[in-house]
């Protein structure tokens, strides 16, 4: 891992410092932090009737289709309007589901213009079978107007358990391959050059395509976005909780500057009081990021029909069995791995006591004990939430 101060938002935060000030620099760094989790990221989910919009949507967010704040599913179309459904930990991420093209009497121009075209990062086109020719004239009108559009394949799990049923010879990777590739030469006899086309099933959606869909986005989407849309995706594989986990890291020396700016203020006591406070606020984002808080694990013991109890009993660490509060937090620094153990540890400790020539000595000690506390704290909670992860799909829960 690169040491904390070769960070690129590290170095510009520190050239900052020499101009503005420690107040000021601390400032713009949380401002900073706090506007990443504010990007917007709108995705509009359209399709035909019956092809599995809303549960899209209920599944992207982690909400069960029972769920009061779910988006309402059914046989026939049940979205009369334009609908916006924002993720329940990350509403800055807002999935909006579009009533099918073909419920209303506007063509796909005018469509797009009355759903609000210009809000959407991307659109999300779906389909429970083949695309049909609604699909194909909203995409084409999309295109026109240069946004981004996904062909998303849907309830591939029922087309799976039909065809292993009707064929003796049933192959699951070649039926899987069977099925996008009569959908990419259906969307390029209608003028598509390469149509990116993902099978997916909203039931399970660790399974099949859905993280080539997420791997597409990060590579297409603008950079200021990915990073609002990583933290709102479902756990649906290892991987993403892997990159929730490196893009966590990222600002761990960011938060940790901020410490160290802060114990530069000669006010006794502020800055150990101070430093709890940040790592409360930054573990509980983890925990919610991770999705160990205990919505979204009543969430995904409903959709993954695992008892909440058996998810809650493969978790290890205090952080995530219970509410991360000062008193939690303040604890868990008092034990051995978080005090000062080698002599210069200890020398920057006495110095810290020591009026203005203690102020470096205890921006050091500030930076490091809250680098080495957040790292420690994110990991855990990582390790837990690969635990759950593999729990709910009945796999071995070691990590």
């Amino acid at each position: 891992m690169d040491k904390p101060f070769e960070n690129e938002k590290v170095e510009t935060f520190k050239k900052m410092l020499q101009t503005d000030g420690a107040a000021a620099t601390a400032a713009k760094i949380q401002s900073y932090l706090k506007e990443q989790n504010d990007i917007p990221v709108n995705i509009g989910i359209t399709g035909e009737s019956g092809s599995g919009k809303s549960t899209f949507v209920n599944a992207f967010r982690g909400v069960d289709n029972k769920d009061e704040s779910a988006a309402p599913t059914g046989c026939v179309e049940t979205t009369a309007e334009v609908k916006a459904y924002p993720h329940p930990n990350y509403p800055n991420v807002t999935l909006w589901d579009l009533p099918g093209i073909g419920t209303t009497n506007f063509p796909a121009h005018q469509y797009l213009k009355h759903v609000g075209f210009e809000r959407f990062d991307f659109f999300i086109i779906i389909s429970a079978d083949r695309f049909r020719e609604n699909d194909v004239k909203l995409a084409k009108e999309i295109q026109k107007m240069e946004k981004k559009f996904y062909f998303v394949r849907s309830k591939i799990d029922n087309n799976m358990r039909d065809e292993e049923r009707s064929h003796k010879d049933f192959n699951a990777e070649k039926t899987l391959q069977r099925i996008k590739q009569n959908c990419v030469q259906g969307l390029e006899k209608e003028g598509f050059k390469s149509p990116q086309v993902f099978l997916m099933s909203s039931v399970d959606l660790h399974l099949y395509d859905f993280h080539l869909l997420e791997e597409t986005l990060e590579r297409e989407l603008p950079e200021h976005k990915r990073h609002a849309l990583l933290m709102a995706l479902p756990n649906v594989n290892l991987g993403i909780i892997n990159k929730k986990k490196e893009a966590l890291q990222a600002n761990i020396p960011l938060i940790a500057l901020t410490s160290a700016l802060i114990a530069a203020v000669p006010v006794p006591l502020l800055s150990c009081a101070v430093d709890v406070l940040m790592l409360v606020k930054a573990t509980t984002e983890y925990k919610v990021t991770f999705g160990l808080d205990i919505e979204s694990l009543q969430n995904l013991a409903l959709s993954a029909g695992v008892p909440l109890e058996d998810l809650r009993a493969v978790m290890e660490s205090p952080l995530a069995l219970e509410e991360i509060n000062y008193d939690l937090i303040y604890n868990m620094l008092n034990v051995p791995m978080f005090k000062a153990s080698t002599p210069e540890q200890k020398v920057a400790t006495f110095l810290s006591y020591i009026p203005i020539i203690g102020i470096p000595a205890a921006m050091s000690l500030s930076f490091e004990s809250t680098s080495k506390a957040l790292n420690h704290f994110l990991n855990m909670l990582a390790e837990d939430a690969q635990r759950v992860f593999r729990k709910a799909l009945g796999l071995n829960t070691s990590v």
